[in-house]
């Protein structure tokens, strides 16, 4: 029996409801932001109380958690989909586009704009190490370069507890930060509109980007 056969009635309607929730508090997002996220307008939008709402989520930050929750697995699904596939690094970064094109607003939710007062839990953060995790590997399989070691991988070398317990070389911890740091910026440009108008495909500039990162 499948998980959900063996929920109950009460626990299957729950589940419809908060579902319900979410896709009006993604709806939300898309027209003003996270920050302007009303649970108050959204239990209208359902047509319930205020007060009844609150049975399903009981604040605006607990919404919120879920949210960012859901977002960070999608994307730790996907590439642990493509690692689990086979794919390389050069892969891996256009996975992420693909991932971030396909709703920005979810995009925006975890790597834009923090929401004033809110601060996530720590399962998010172990969501997010799922996926660095995946990248470092790829990261380590990638041939190391001929040339001495950068002053970033002599730093990291000694700081390194963001990789968790990872036994990447530094070598791959600082193609690892470089990747993830140079493609969230090129990707945050193009999704913020940043590049409308100045008459070249961002796309370009993106594969560029990850040929220079993924190639030794």
């Amino acid at each position: 029996m499948v998980e959900s056969d063996a929920k109950t009635p009460r626990e299957r309607y729950r589940a419809q409801v908060r579902e319900e929730i979410k896709k009006h508090a993604w709806e939300q997002i898309a027209d003003a932001g996270a920050s302007a996220l009303s649970l108050n307008a959204i239990a209208k939008q359902i047509g319930v109380s205020g007060p009844a709402l609150y049975r399903y989520f009981a604040n605006r930050d607990e919404l919120i958690t879920e949210l960012v929750r859901d977002a960070y697995r999608s994307l730790a699904d996907t590439f642990q989909a493509r690692a689990k596939a086979g794919a390389d690094l050069a892969e891996l970064a256009h996975a992420l586009r693909e991932w971030a094109l396909a709703d920005p607003q979810r995009y925006f939710l975890v790597y834009g704009t923090p929401v004033p007062g809110y601060r996530a839990p720590e399962d998010t953060t172990r969501i997010a190490s799922e996926m660095m995790a995946v990248l470092l590997d790829a990261c380590a399989a990638v041939a190391p370069d001929a040339s001495p070691a950068a002053p970033l991988d002599d730093h990291l070398a000694e700081h390194r507890a963001w990789a968790r317990d990872h036994q990447a070389p530094p070598s791959a911890l600082s193609r690892a930060l470089l990747f993830w740091t140079r493609l969230h910026g090129v990707l945050s440009l193009e999704l913020a509109g940043h590049f409308t108008g100045m008459g070249f495909d961002p796309a370009e500039l993106y594969a560029a980007e990850v040929r220079a990162l993924a190639n030794p």
